[in-house]
């Protein structure tokens, strides 16, 4: 299979590099940026022209470019009929995503929007879990997902980078979509979301850094999501709380807890150590070749992928109005 990568920013390098590791995958990169010794090494073709690289009749594409240019990207492959892997997030407006998903549909073509966390073994235990009403009904989550712009590309200027850039980016909402997206696997779409976003810290930057988030969902649960670019100690957690007890994972022990509520006690259910955090970017990957070959649905298609962009917009939109906003699907 012949695979088009269209970006060569840190997460396109990522992807090249995992493509490079599954035989029978000949990658293509179409990029500004000349050929170095990296991509020389993984035996990449370097393009800077789209219609160009499509000569070599690319079987799929991984849409890595800016999110602002996602969707028109999409746009173009889609009307060749090349099956697309789109980075989160989709986009960082509702522009022309009703035309990308009726060309997608018109053309069969299999859609994926870059989740990683839902390959995440300790995520993926959890809507298990959930799934089995281990914990019962739930009735309130708490998710967290804090980091320091400046650590993310120690080797670039973070004042360049994308996520400093409200218009380029969406803001610390979309560029943090992750807990969003899977807080949708587990629940759903929620009824109503209310935030309030803001820069609090004195990061040189013109995106928000901050955003503390409300959504209620259907059966009366709640869910609070605190997402910040200014924590120097990178901390991710999950905590669910049930009529029946308790689910709780961070990445720092990488295992998933449950407190029983008759005995009292908590207990481990599953335990990820030394775990290496690129497998989840490799499982997706993986899996959106499968669907390709079997020629399914994806778990995350461009269907899915739109309810959770129209999720984050409502974030914002909330933010701006400073009060609840229902959400439209």
């Amino acid at each position: 299979m012949k695979a088009l990568v269209v970006g060569y920013g840190s997460i396109g390098k990522r992807h090249i590099d995992n493509l490079s590791k599954i035989p029978g995958i000949q990658i293509l990169v179409l990029t500004n940026q000349k050929s170095d010794s990296f991509l020389k090494k993984r035996n990449c073709i370097v393009f800077s022209d789209i219609k160009e690289s499509l000569t070599f009749h690319p079987d799929f594409a991984i849409i890595a470019n800016s999110t602002e240019q996602h969707v028109k990207t999409a746009i173009f492959l889609a009307k060749i009929g090349i099956h697309l892997f789109i980075e989160k997030p989709l986009s960082n407006n509702s522009k022309n995503i009703t035309i990308l998903k009726n060309l997608i549909h018109k053309k069969h073509l299999v859609t994926f929007l870059g989740s990683n966390l839902r390959f995440h073994p300790c995520i993926q235990k959890i809507h298990q879990l959930l799934k089995s009403n281990k914990i019962g009904l739930p009735l309130y989550v708490y998710v967290e997902n804090g980091s320091y712009l400046p650590d993310w590309h120690p080797y670039e200027d973070y004042r360049n980078s994308y996520a400093a850039n409200e218009e380029k980016s969406g803001g610390i909402i979309l560029t943090n979509i992750h807990e969003i997206d899977y807080l949708y696997w587990f629940f759903g779409i929620p009824n109503s979301v209310f935030s309030m976003t803001e820069k609090l810290s004195k990061l040189k930057i013109s995106s928000s850094d901050s955003s503390n988030i409300i959504l209620k969902f259907k059966n009366n649960i709640s869910a609070m999501i605190h997402i910040d670019f200014f924590q120097k100690s990178t901390f991710r957690c999950c905590k669910i709380i049930g009529t029946k007890g308790i689910l709780y994972w961070d990445d720092r022990k990488n295992s998933v807890d449950f407190f029983n509520n008759k005995t009292s006690k908590w207990s481990t259910l599953m335990n990820m150590k030394n775990f290496n955090f690129n497998y989840t970017y490799m499982k997706e990957v993986l899996y959106f070749i499968s669907c390709i070959k079997k020629s399914q649905h994806s778990s995350n298609d461009i269907t899915q992928s739109i309810q959770t962009l129209k999720i984050a917009l409502a974030i914002k939109q909330s933010s701006k109005l400073k009060k609840m906003v229902k959400v439209n699907v």
